[in-house]
């Protein structure tokens, strides 16, 4: 094939242990991934993922989690993902790409079910899958060429398949090259207004993965050099530039499996540039009374999240929950109006709410240049409240909370799922899914505790 087919096969095969540490932060993403998959249940868009699941029943597939059905595994996967997507409080990286790597978790879960494999499997090939796609938002932007960043969930998740399934070497090569050449993602998948898409679009980069990689099981080839190739993925999605190799280090090394630890646990639904924003709006809130005391607020951002959510006319006036939990200056002025943000805040009451459309009227978004050179080492904003009794507050966060270098605790990210399944599951159920995550490695099948994750 070429050289990182060649390099990401080996890396799905050749990597033996995986930590303690590694394993217990996974079984942590599980967790937080079932959380948010609640909390978004009866939501429209994983509604409408589940009715055409619906029309393909398959007694021996996976299950639609939460319910007592079972389709293919590529359709389980891509229904189970929108789920875990679709509030955009999944964990998050940020680099030259940003990325949501827990959108592999779903897709590798069912797999593990359909094929009767244990828990430490799984656990061992989302160590996998994490460490080459987060790998790969360091070594090229996908978004500066007018490409998604799911198109590295793609690549993630074959190579964490290739490491479940212990498929051969060529077979994961082909699986690559299968899943990435036919189905590249573009960005316009993020732009203007939001669409019910922006929580599927992952979910169709992992369903697409699952079939390329059963495909190449099955003996089937895939085109020639997919990166390097005369048109393959350099000069097609990246304009002929190629991976930055410095950033592949831990696969050329065949290192164990680390790079889940960089990555961060949101502590708010929100898109990620806008969770210090967030830390910062609850702390203003209490210097107003009622909207009528805010004069005017000045957003201080860096360029990332400007150009991600904040520059588009959409975000100031957004119509769907997509655009709004995507907007910068939406987030902002329901925060402190509200003094949190929480799946409410995007319903459709809160669009139409007069209060953050007028407060909208009052902000202004700025770039600030050191803010800039700072990410994304860090998630910099800078918020200013001016009253309209003539006061100022301001505030700036560099790491919210649930970043690497502010990690939630384990009692953090345990009281995250239980708030997020309070409405859905009996207290006796939520402990006993907690249970069975946090031992998910001592599970010999995970089939058998999927249906105790039925609602």
């Amino acid at each position: 094939m070429d050289k990182y087919t060649d390099l990401f096969s080996d890396y799905a095969i050749k990597v033996k242990d995986i930590s303690i540490e590694t394993a217990h932060e996974v079984k942590r993403r599980i967790l937080d991934s079932f959380g948010v998959m609640y909390l978004a249940f009866h939501e429209s868009t994983p509604k409408a993922a589940r009715n055409y699941a619906y029309m393909f029943e398959q007694k021996n597939g996976a299950s639609l989690f939460g319910l007592n059905f079972k389709t293919t595994p590529e359709i389980s996967a891509f229904a189970n993902c929108v789920l875990v997507r679709y509030l955009d409080f999944n964990d998050t990286y940020l680099s030259k790409e940003p990325l949501h790597p827990s959108d592999m978790i779903p897709g590798l879960w069912s797999v593990a079910e359909w094929k009767n494999l244990s828990g430490k499997k799984l656990i061992d090939s989302i160590a996998v899958a994490y460490e080459i796609a987060v790998s790969l938002c360091d070594a090229a932007s996908l978004r500066d060429h007018g490409w998604d960043h799911v198109n590295y969930i793609s690549i993630g998740t074959v190579c964490g398949l290739g490491r479940l399934l212990e498929l051969k070497k060529e077979t994961i090569e082909n699986a690559i090259s299968i899943t990435i050449v036919p189905n590249s993602s573009m960005r316009q998948t993020r732009s203007g207004e939001l669409s019910m898409w922006k929580g599927a679009a992952a979910a169709n980069s992992v369903r697409n993965a699952i079939f390329g990689t059963l495909q190449a099981s099955c003996g089937m080839t895939g085109p020639n050099k997919p990166f390097e190739g005369e048109m393959g993925f350099f000069r097609e999605l990246l304009d002929g530039d190629a991976f930055d190799d410095k950033a592949l280090t831990s696969l050329f090394n065949a290192d164990s499996p680390r790079r889940i630890l960089d990555t961060y646990i949101k502590f708010y639904p929100v898109e990620y540039h806008a969770q210090s924003a967030v830390d910062i709006s609850k702390e203003l809130h209490r210097y107003i009374k009622s909207p009528d005391d805010i004069g005017s607020i000045t957003i201080e951002t860096f360029q990332a999240a400007y150009d991600i959510i904040a520059k588009d006319p959409e975000k100031w006036n957004p119509k769907t929950k997509e655009t709004a939990d995507h907007s910068l200056q939406y987030i902002t002025a329901a925060c402190i109006l509200d003094g949190d943000i929480s799946k409410d805040s995007f319903s459709k009451n809160k669009l139409n709410d007069p209060s953050i459309k007028n407060t909208l009227k009052k902000i202004k978004i700025k770039e600030d240049l050191e803010f800039t050179k700072l990410y994304p080492e860090g998630i910099p904003n800078r918020i200013t409240l001016n009253t309209r009794d003539n006061q100022t507050y301001s505030k700036e966060v560099m790491y919210p909370r649930g970043h690497s270098k502010n990690k939630m605790t384990d009692d953090e990210v345990i009281k995250k799922f239980k708030d997020n399944t309070e409405s859905i599951l009996r207290t006796s159920e939520r402990d006993a899914i907690i249970d069975i995550i946090m031992n998910l490695d001592k599970c010999e099948n995970i089939s058998d505790i999927t249906k105790n994750l039925r609602v």
